[in-house]
């Protein structure tokens, strides 16, 4: 799953949110790396929609626009989840290698310090 998709789903596993509450909450979760444009939100959002990940919750008008507001769904729950603990194993594993490297970070597993492998 790619990083913005993660973004988007965990940013509305919070609740329901319209498209310009998912762009600051995804920048927030983040810690400013991910800004969304417009745009790259509603087609990542259509395409969720069309995977049954998220759906549509509800329409107001706010100043005379449209602002319509997404959800997660079971589904969308369900695949976040699992990608978070994919996530965690991953990063998990990477600690403990990093636990465990040799003073000055040499490589001496086999085939990675050089010399027949």
């Amino acid at each position: 799953m790619q990083e913005p998709t993660f973004l988007i789903l965990t940013a509305l596993a919070a609740g329901p949110q319209h498209g310009y509450g998912v762009i600051n909450d995804v920048q927030e979760i983040s810690g400013g790396r991910v800004r969304l444009r417009a745009g790259t939100l509603y087609a990542a959002l259509d395409r969720l929609q069309s995977e049954g990940l998220v759906a549509a919750d509800r329409e107001e008008v706010v100043d005379g626009r449209l602002r319509r507001y997404y959800r997660l769904t079971g589904d969308g729950a369900g695949r976040l989840a699992a990608e978070a603990e994919r996530l965690r194993r991953n990063a998990e594993a990477a600690s403990t290698r990093l636990r465990v490297r040799p003073a000055g970070g040499a490589l001496f597993r086999r085939g990675l310090a050089g010399g027949a492998g």
